[in-house]
């Protein structure tokens, strides 16, 4: 069932008002024919035909709660009245905008039928022939008033479409924003990870190692206290271009991206921090941008594993393949030598290089070991 939104009271009182504009012609032509054929009827001409008038107009208020009812009330009262002829056609116009032709063709009909009796009430003189006048005249207008209605009608369902589908798009557009915010946060925090994690886990396994060796000598104390002083100040340069790149700043220098080729620059400042690693690559040819950075991040992730979990364990590092056909990483830490406090671990590390991997087609593996170790793996193409 179709239910129109209700109208404002401006709405209302203009739709009225066109109603009473187009009655009044009829009503005072009707007067002007009466007098000039001097019938009796000016009584209910004056007081009984505005009164009918009245109601009808009245009732209009009612037509879109109910359409159909109305429309055919309208129909059958304005035999009495020709005041209310604007009110009929209004109400007729109204129903022609829902465009159901059975309850169009109802109401058309019993206008046109009812109309003819309107000279039993009026008795004018009419000449010979005029009979077909009498059918054509309200069936023109009843014809106007339809196709005024379904134009209506018509425009009425483009707008709502057309309300609906921006209605779409902006939920559409709400939900592609709110995913790339998700999708921007992921990378944020992958980038943060990545790039912090490694150095603040560093610093954190030489501060470990003060904590807890009480047997060092004061040239190995000194050789820590500079690699953590050291350490931080490069996750706060880091830090720094992390931000500089999220934040756009023109100013900014932008560190050089992680590669293949950084790797090695990578273990050589692990070694710097205490940490027993070794490096097998046989890679031959150089990767795309994106499988080099992978693999620069897949052995970050390791290193940064295994000075968390396994510190003083043997970290051995393998890079294997063919750029453009496949190249293998492996990292493999033995079990830990010393205890310290458990690390504080975010649990993100090896989901953000998962989706780092997955976003390069490769696989990635991680498992314990049978000797209590760790290893990591992964297969980019």
């Amino acid at each position: 069932m179709d239910v129109a939104r209700r109208l404002g009271w401006w709405q209302q009182t203009w739709r009225l008002a066109a109603a009473v504009a187009v009655g009044i012609p009829a009503w005072l032509s009707t007067g002007v024919l009466l007098h000039w054929q001097a019938h009796e009827t000016g009584s209910w001409f004056l007081f009984g035909d505005p009164l009918v008038a009245l109601g009808c107009l009245t009732a209009l208020l009612w037509r879109r709660r109910f359409p159909l009812a109305v429309a055919m009330t309208l129909a059958i009262a304005a035999t009495a009245s020709a005041l209310a002829t604007g009110a009929v056609l209004v109400a007729l116009c109204s129903i022609s905008t829902r465009r159901r032709p059975v309850e169009i063709g109802v109401v058309v009909l019993t206008y046109v039928t009812a109309s003819q009796f309107t000279v039993g009430l009026y008795p004018v003189q009419s000449s010979p022939g005029t009979l077909w006048f009498q059918i054509t005249a309200p069936a023109l207008t009843a014809g106007i008033a339809v196709a005024v209605g379904i134009a209506i009608g018509a425009r009425r369902v483009e707008v709502r479409s057309l309300r609906e589908r921006a209605e779409s798009a902006e939920q559409e557009q709400t939900a592609r924003a709110a995913q790339a915010r998700a999708l921007e946060r992921n990378r944020i925090a992958r980038e943060m990870h990545d790039v912090l994690a490694h150095r603040i886990s560093l610093v954190a396994m030489q501060a470990g190692v003060l904590d807890h060796r009480s047997d060092l000598r004061a040239e190995e104390s000194r050789v820590l206290v500079r690699g953590i002083a050291e350490g931080s100040h490069q996750a706060l340069e880091e830090l720094r271009d992390v931000l500089g790149v999220l934040r756009s700043d023109p100013g900014q220098p932008e560190a050089p991206p992680p590669s293949l080729e950084r790797i090695p620059d990578l273990v050589a400042d692990a070694r710097t921090s205490g940490l027993d690693v070794t490096l097998d690559t046989t890679v031959t040819g150089t990767p795309s941008d994106i499988v080099g950075r992978t693999c620069y991040r897949v052995v970050q992730e390791g290193l940064t594993n295994a000075a968390k979990h396994a510190p003083g364990a043997h970290i051995h590092i393998t890079l294997e393949g063919t750029a453009g056909d496949r190249i293998n990483v492996s990292v493999r830490n033995s079990a830990a030598t010393t205890r310290t406090a458990p690390p504080p671990a975010s649990g993100f590390g090896l989901l953000g290089l998962t989706e780092r991997v997955d976003l390069a087609g490769g696989k990635i593996n991680h498992h314990p070991t049978p000797d209590n170790g760790y290893l990591l793996t992964a297969q980019l193409p």
